[in-house]
């Protein structure tokens, strides 16, 4: 991912309203996106709310005064992040200096924890938050997957915010043993005006999903691809999500019927093989049948294995406690599994009508609860 806007110092722009009732920082597309509906619906509430941003342009379509692009500068890597370190730095302390002159009434901090959950702390120990004696209360919308690994991170967060929107209902027991209150607010991939880049028709092709990440596509493509082969010669689509990423594939030299697909472009498909990402999600919520591959490298596992107790890698699975993805991992990974799982996914009603099943669970569990949406506890923040 690139950096821009380089040039140090530089200088965040004023609020055009002279106030600010709401900073957001989402450092990442995802988080743009997730965080540009919470703005809608809060500014549909209250037109006058002065909503500052650092994200991306889906926040700023939103409503917001976009400040400054973080989605353009994210990093992922250590060595990218060493490259940038000056950068990085500069943004971090003028941020800083923002807040501390504006005065925000409440920043809500959207997802990427390596970024907003350092400026959580560094706003307590300058006596800006709330937690440290200030006047700027410190939301939190969607919680690191501490219920995987770093559970730790709870108690500092407790320690540094105000509140907290949780996306999966069990993350709520995860901050039980803190006093920060937390909320879930159900899920964005369920909201009405949300569309999904997947679907499932019967009829549709056979689906692809390797990830988005160059080091974890290049294990689990050609795994997919020897399930693809044992399985058949049906058409199928592979979803990319980069240029970088359409490269690594178009290497593996893939079969004829096999074709690459940008993710953008809907898709409806009637069985999917998938790495364990979001877009796994993406699938069991729309009902496609499928199962999960993943692969990586030994060492990784070994260390996953140890730090992560978890059941399942699939997030569907998990919420579910049982797999609607059967899941295939490291060793296990191979064409005649997977294989086997297509023809299942395809031809057998039993299996086709138990996914419909999960799938309608799944939904219900991710809906928005009662009491209200993200915008809604925005709103009630900022009251």
């Amino acid at each position: 991912m690139r950096v821009e806007n380089k040039q140090i110092p530089f200088r965040l722009p004023a609020p055009t309203s002279g106030r600010v009732d709401l900073l957001v920082v989402a450092g990442e597309h995802s988080g743009d996106e997730h965080a540009a509906h919470a703005v809608r619906g809060l500014r549909a509430e209250n037109p006058d709310c002065a909503i500052c941003a650092l994200g991306g342009p889906q926040l700023e379509a939103a409503g917001a005064q976009l400040l400054y692009d973080l989605t353009v500068s994210s990093v992922v890597g250590f060595v990218e992040v060493l490259k940038s370190y000056s950068f990085f730095k500069a943004l971090f302390e003028e941020v800083l200096n923002w807040i501390e002159k504006h005065r925000p009434r409440a920043v809500c901090f959207v997802d990427y924890p390596g970024l907003n959950l350092r400026l959580a702390k560094a706003l307590r120990e300058r006596g800006i938050s709330i937690k440290g004696g200030g006047d700027v209360k410190l939301l939190y919308y969607i919680s690191p997957q501490i219920w995987a690994w770093k559970a730790k991170r709870r108690f500092t967060m407790a320690r540094d915010l105000d509140g907290l929107a949780v996306i999966f209902p069990f993350e709520v027991a995860c901050y039980a043993d803190t006093d920060l209150p937390v909320e879930f607010v159900g899920h964005p991939f369920v909201a009405p005006e949300y569309v999904s880049p997947v679907s499932y028709d019967p009829a549709g092709p056979l689906l692809l999903l390797p990830g988005s990440r160059k080091q974890a596509v290049a294990r689990i493509f050609p795994v997919l691809l020897s399930g693809l082969s044992a399985y058949g010669t049906e058409d199928t689509v592979v979803l990319y999500p980069s240029e970088a990423i359409r490269e690594l594939l178009e290497e593996a030299r893939a079969p004829a019927h096999v074709r690459l697909v940008k993710t953008g472009v809907p898709i409806a498909a009637r069985a999917v093989l998938t790495s364990s990402g979001t877009m796994s999600l993406h699938c069991a919520l729309a009902g496609i049948p499928g199962a999960i591959a993943y692969r990586t490298n030994a060492l990784t596992y070994l260390l996953a294995r140890w730090w992560v107790k978890l059941d399942y890698i699939g997030i569907a699975n998990l919420l579910l406690k049982e797999p609607m993805y059967p899941e295939y991992i490291q060793g296990r990974a191979k064409g005649e599994g997977l294989a086997v799982e297509l023809r299942a996914c395809t031809e057998d009603q039993t299996r086709i009508s138990q996914t419909s099943e999960q799938q309608r669970r799944l939904k219900g569990l991710l809906d928005q609860p009662t009491n209200g949406t993200v915008s809604k506890w925005l709103a009630r923040q900022l009251t």
